[in-house]
């Protein structure tokens, strides 16, 4: 193990949040310019959709033990 940077688990899990998070972005700013410019309400509930999609696949899969 390296002192300076850790163990490569460390690195990967933060690359990998990295990674999930940015997804999660593009994916938000995508379904609002493709599908819902001018719709509020409908965006916002999307959006919330999206976010909790997002959640469930992460806390199923990705979160470690």
């Amino acid at each position: 193990m390296d002192p300076i940077l850790g163990s490569g688990t460390e690195i990967g899990s933060r690359t990998t949040s990295v990674i999930y998070i940015a997804l999660l972005v593009a994916t938000v700013v995508a379904v609002d310019v493709l599908f819902f410019r001018d719709q509020f309400w409908e965006r916002l509930m999307a959006n919330i959709g999206i976010v909790l999609v997002f959640v469930a696949f992460y806390f199923r899969f990705l979160k470690r033990p």
